[in-house]
């Protein structure tokens, strides 16, 4: 009987060690190296390696790396155009986002032969979802498939266009005798459909999960062996779904998809900004609305704030929702340090509408007035959009993108906007340039 060696794989970089050391030899990681069972390094039988297929580069033809549209509008928009024959897509997200809902949506609207390998859910279950997305159609194939082997097998036997494996994590390969979903199953399974998708020129999808922090589950390799990772996020409470590409080596990271969950399934944003103000209440104070940008798409986006007052000597808490919290305590201090407004006696609480989650350093500004706003008891007027990064030293910064940002509110409605003093002209929008924080108080008519 063959002997199983025990070692200890690194989850970034995937190379083994004898035993557990507290940082990988490797990449320097620390924490990252999990026990796995090895099989037996493969024999070698001493012949030669097959010759590679050589070309000149100007003899290549790049038409054949051109994608394919998907007929999702918001998928393509991510994608810069479609899948492209050849390459493998990793889709990551979290248990019930919608991910298998998409891309059988996907397999839908696909012209030629699909085939979706279903190795977490029954065929029974895959039918019931195909029928309530209208996704029953005869070019679709189904495999129940748990093994490599068995999803190589269907591969062959079907022909398919594009492939969709879900997921990753539960395929393993019976040659190795690690459990489905460790690193060694995931990396090698991963190089296997890389190598299918480059043979038979066909576009595979793996569905990948995610850890607690967000991150794709797996090794750091498996980004590394696929040609694009897609980024599938939303707040499980709310229809808003958002769709980012992590990496893409067809296009460009910065496009955006906005989709809203429905009972028929996944349905594209046409006007993201007017969704995010539907329900928007005008007269409360802490409400103020800010041009944001994701990526290159501007999104306007409300940010709620509201302080309440707390017993003397008790610390005040500082929630933050859809906003970096870090952020949000350095803004705190600004407003009391640089336009002295006392915040430090108050429970702060800050948030972002309809599962929305902003980080950028525009929205800095927006935030500030909204608990400016809450604190002294007095609503923002409803046409004014606020916009800018703040410093230390309370002075208000230029944002990138400030033209397509204000255009963007004035589409919309917007007739106001607070911005830097920097910031030019925008036409259908008048702009109350403002140098520091405390200035942007007064303008607003904030100020106690």
């Amino acid at each position: 009987m063959t002997k199983v060696k025990i070692a200890h794989v690194c989850n970034g970089c995937g190379t083994p060690h004898p035993k557990w050391t507290g940082q990988c030899n490797a990449c320097g990681d620390w924490n990252s190296l999990v026990e796995e069972r090895l099989g037996p390094a493969p024999v070698d039988d001493g012949r030669p390696a097959p010759m590679s297929e050589l070309s000149l580069l100007h003899d290549v033809n790049a038409l054949l790396a051109q994608p394919r549209p998907t007929g999702i509008g918001e998928l393509d928009r991510v994608l810069d155009g479609g899948l492209v024959p050849g390459s493998v897509t990793v889709l990551g997200g979290e248990p019930g986002i919608g991910k298998s809902t998409l891309l059988l949506q996907l397999l839908a609207w696909w012209p030629g032969r699909t085939l979706y390998a279903s190795a977490e859910e029954r065929p029974q279950q895959v039918r019931l979802r195909a029928e309530r997305l209208g996704a029953v159609r005869p070019d679709l194939w189904l495999a129940g498939e748990t093994s490599l082997a068995g999803v190589l097998d269907a591969i062959e036997r079907t022909d398919p266009e594009v492939i969709v494996v879900d997921s990753i994590q539960t395929v393993a390969d019976g040659r190795l005798a690690s459990a489905p979903g460790s690193l060694l199953q995931v990396r090698e399974c991963a190089q296997a459909f890389v190598a299918e998708a480059k043979r038979r020129n066909v576009a595979i999808v793996l569905v990948g999960h995610v850890t607690k922090d967000g991150a794709l589950a797996g090794p750091r390799l498996l980004e590394h062996v696929v040609d694009t990772v897609l980024s599938f996020e939303g707040e499980r409470h709310h229809a808003l779904r958002l769709l980012r590409a992590v990496k893409h080596r067809f296009g460009s990271t910065n496009e955006l998809g906005l989709f809203e969950m429905t009972g028929a399934g996944l349905v594209g944003v046409a006007d993201p900004s007017k969704l995010f103000l539907a329900d928007r209440c005008t007269a409360v104070p802490g409400s103020v609305v800010v041009p944001a940008m994701d990526g290159r798409r501007p999104l306007l986006v409300e940010v709620q704030a509201l302080t309440v007052p707390v017993a003397p000597g008790v610390p005040g808490r500082r929630n933050a929702h859809g906003l970096d919290g870090g952020r949000l305590a350095l803004l705190l201090a600004v407003l009391e340090r640089r336009a002295r407004l006392r915040v430090s006696d108050q429970d702060v609480y800050a948030s972002t509408v309809s599962g929305v989650r902003l980080t950028e350093p525009g929205v800095d500004l927006a935030v500030a007035l909204a608990v400016a706003s809450a604190t002294v008891d007095r609503p923002l007027p409803s046409d004014l959009v606020v916009v800018g990064e703040v410093g230390l030293g309370g002075e208000v910064r230029q944002v990138a993108h400030a033209g397509r940002r204000l255009a963007e509110a004035a589409r919309i409605g917007f007739g106001r906007a607070v911005v830097p003093a920097s910031c030019p002209d925008v036409d259908g929008i008048r702009l109350h340039r403002v140098h520091t924080v405390a200035e942007a108080l007064a303008t607003a008519a904030l100020t106690t």
